[in-house]
């Protein structure tokens, strides 16, 4: 995933740190952030950018920086990585927007296109994400992309869902 990805209304590129201050607006923002981690500060934002582009260089995979066509901001950013902060559940789909983006169907359409990369270019047998029980918007987001919910994780208060490859 390492190229700009385009869907129907997404621009997908990979993020730069100079991207870091912009994803902080919602990165770090309790209110965009409840359901999961929050950055408490623009270093930390910073690290976690980093960290995930080291392992876009390793794995072949990292979030993406996500921006509507034709426009400069940034509302989004997601799509495949393997946690480097809570290792050991493999290749994962996430995504986290600006509030502004939400309910515009743009988690949708990260995630098909993420779908897409994981089944086409990285043959990906299994993809694995998150939700917790409150956040009922990404559980039925993750359902309608084709997640299964498989538990729930109660040291974590998330429940795992599954996507197994399709086969071609």
């Amino acid at each position: 995933m390492s190229g700009i990805v385009e869907t129907d209304r997404l621009r997908l590129t990979r993020p730069k740190l100079a991207d870091v201050k912009e994803l902080y607006v919602f990165l770090g923002d309790p209110q965009a952030m409840q359901f999961t981690q929050i950055d408490a500060d623009l270093a930390s934002c910073r690290r976690r950018i980093a960290v995930h582009e080291w392992r876009r260089r390793r794995d072949g995979f990292a979030p993406w920086t996500v921006r509507v066509k034709g426009q400069p901001e940034i509302i989004g950013w997601g799509g495949l990585y393997d946690d480097p902060f809570d290792s050991g559940w493999g290749p994962e789909l996430a995504f986290f927007f600006h509030p502004k983006a939400w309910g515009r169907g743009y988690g949708a359409e990260l995630s098909l296109a993420a779908l897409e990369v994981a089944d086409i270019k990285v043959e990906l047998p299994l993809v694995s994400a998150f939700a917790q029980p409150e956040n009922v918007a990404s559980q039925k987001l993750l359902q309608k992309v084709g997640f299964q919910p498989e538990r729930h994780v109660e040291s974590m208060n998330r429940i795992l869902y599954r996507r197994h490859r399709p086969a071609f």
